[in-house]
């Protein structure tokens, strides 16, 4: 079968590849050789810019020409690096040929042999993946997030006066506004995305032990831990000072353990408004000819909601083993990261399947305020708090036990129950007023 949308193993690149295209210039096979094919030209222009003697006669004129190697980076191109491989039986070498292939008509083909100088394949991909992740957070997967938190401050603000019954354990509770419940998620995943930005985005880049041997014997009078600082600073990323043949990931994984922790709390807020759906809190916009069940022509499913929370849980599952796995390395190298390393992409194409079926259930919702307010009415128990407390406040003896005799009984708590109640107290007319402008409507707090 030729590999198409339809006959794709996963649906990530099957049923919702348009929805997750952005991420395939990041972390696809032809993403990956791309900044591959960028480090190692970036570095060989660091190398001239030293200058190191032998490359003292490459002039900057050729730098971008050097540069498009990657600027212009073709299909065809990886192809090419793709028939060089089932030669070299390596991926990183083939870059490596691949690059002094395309060079050869340049006035700099007796410099050649300074592409890879000293480096283990690990300078490359510990500084090509790091790169490549941080540009599709900045670019694709972090952006998107910070929608999902705008709309939920709209949403926040537009229905900050709504009073709510709140449910603790299921029951009814102290009422709220809704604002305020949608409020707690923006707090934090707020919180979480700060915490984002202060991990930084760590490189290996020291040779095959990390000691920059190779380097060091060849030039022993260069700063190499200054030269490894400086160009991987130049590329936006953190150099790890002391690292074995890989990255130790540590700075990784605390970023994937943050977005496991940010799909937590959207898994939350998924299950909050589907939640608050069931309960006819909010009705959902419908298209013409759209069909929410196939055999049950009044339903409207909260589609999104469950599609949100399914992909968020299989990014989670994915973060955790990222995380888990690829700080834990056998001495000096093994190759588990390698293969692991490759699914990098797969859990943030689910966070972004998951964030656009959130924002597509939220842009449908419709507060059904009536809804709301019914259950408020019908539940005039939940201001035994408010009369306890201020009871209490007076010196009423024992407010907490009659509260609770009055709203545990058989009857029906209402506004006239609530009534009856406070005008047989034994207590200052000011504060039976006081008792009385009570409601389940405005007893919301701050």
């Amino acid at each position: 079968m030729q590999l198409s949308a339809l006959t794709a193993i996963s649906p990530v690149d099957g049923r919702y590849r348009r929805q997750v295209e952005a991420l395939a210039p990041y972390f696809s096979e032809w993403g990956l050789i791309r900044y591959r094919i960028r480090i190692e030209v970036e570095y060989f222009i660091e190398l001239c810019q030293i200058p190191l003697p032998q490359l003292s006669d490459v002039q900057p004129d050729v730098f971008p020409r050097l540069r498009a190697l990657y600027e212009n980076f073709t299909e065809a191109d990886a192809l090419r690096i793709k028939e060089i491989e089932s030669v070299t039986n390596h991926d990183v070498k083939a870059v490596e040929y691949f690059i002094k292939e395309k060079l050869a008509d340049l006035p700099i083909a007796d410099s050649l042999e300074f592409i890879h100088f000293g480096l283990t394949s690990q300078d490359v991909n510990n500084t090509a993946i790091p790169l490549s992740l941080k540009e599709a957070l900045d670019n694709v997967v972090v952006p998107l997030y910070q929608r999902v938190l705008a709309r939920l401050q709209e949403l926040a603000e537009q229905w900050k006066g709504i009073p709510m019954l709140a449910r603790t354990h299921g029951q009814p509770a102290s009422p709220t506004r809704l604002g305020k419940e949608f409020q707690v998620f923006i707090e934090r995943i707020s919180k979480k995305l700060g915490q984002l930005e202060g991990i930084p985005a760590a490189a290996k880049f020291g040779g095959a032990t990390g000691n920059f041997n190779a380097h060091t014997v060849a030039y022993p009078e260069i700063d190499w831990v200054n030269f490894g600082n400086t160009f991987v600073g130049r590329l936006g990323l953190s150099r790890s000072q002391y690292t074995t043949q890989i990255e130790h990931y540590d700075m990784l994984a605390a970023a994937l353990d943050t977005f496991k922790r940010l799909n937590n709390i959207l898994i939350d807020l998924d299950r909050d408004v589907w939640t608050y759906i069931s309960m006819n809190y909010f009705k959902q916009k419908i298209k013409a000819g759209e069909v929410g069940s196939s055999a049950m022509p009044h339903k409207v499913n909260p589609i999104d909601f469950e599609n949100s929370e399914g992909n968020l849980g299989i990014a989670n599952a994915l973060f955790e083993h990222l995380s888990a796995k690829l700080p834990i390395s056998r001495l000096q190298r093994d190759l588990t990261d390698s293969t692991v390393l490759r699914n990098l992409g797969v859990p943030f194409a689910h966070s972004v399947i998951a964030l656009n079926a959130l924002l597509k259930g939220l842009n449908k919702l419709e507060l059904n305020e009536a809804a709301i307010q019914a259950d408020l009415e019908e539940n005039w128990a939940v201001v035994a708090e408010a009369i306890q407390t201020i009871l209490r406040r007076e010196g009423y003896p024992k407010p907490y036990e009659a509260l609770k005799d009055l709203t545990r009984t058989n009857e029906k708590i209402t506004a006239a129950t609530m009534a009856r109640f406070i005008d047989g107290l034994n207590i200052q007319e000011e504060v039976k007023n006081q008792l009385r402008a009570i409601s389940p409507y405005n007893y919301t707090g701050i």
